[in-house]
């Protein structure tokens, strides 16, 4: 158990609570929040080493930091078996081997990322919307800061 929450980015949150993994949630126990449910639920899957997996929508509802950490723990989880994920979030499906774009209950596009980008208008709509002001932003937090002008030194 200890293992499948650490490979689901739980345990940390697990071991703050008072009683750590004795700790009664729901009705009548600790609260959880929606990111802290999705991980409980990804080292469930875990436990249970299921051949096919289907995921719908993992990382729906959570920030940023939560999003990412469900991603690491769902790439461990995929890993070897056939995997179904249903996203609204391009993130959670960008390394998928297939991508498959549905447009009013109908599939308007499929390939890869790169593909999609490509040849899928609808896709690359949803793409500059998501994912490319989050790009950008990592791309200029890698660069090196430079400053302007020269130091004065006290001497």
């Amino acid at each position: 158990i200890v293992e499948a929450a650490r490979a689901a980015q739980a345990h940390d949150f697990i071991m703050e609570m008072e009683r750590g993994y004795d700790t009664y949630v729901g009705e009548r126990g600790v609260t959880l929040s929606g990111g802290q449910k999705q991980r409980i639920a990804i080292a469930r899957a875990l436990l249970k080493d299921p051949r096919i997996l289907l995921l719908d929508d993992a990382t729906a509802s959570v920030d940023t930091e939560t999003e990412r950490q469900i991603q690491m723990a769902l790439a461990r989880l995929m890993q070897g078996r056939t995997s179904f994920v249903i996203a609204q979030r391009l993130s959670t499906v960008r390394m998928a081997d297939l991508i498959l774009v549905l447009e009013r209950g109908r599939i308007a596009a499929q390939g890869t990322h790169h593909e999609l980008l490509k040849a899928s208008p609808l896709y690359a709509e949803i793409y500059e919307r998501q994912l490319r002001p989050q790009e950008e932003d990592a791309r200029l937090l890698e660069q090196p800061l430079k400053l302007r002008g020269q130091c004065a030194s006290s001497s």
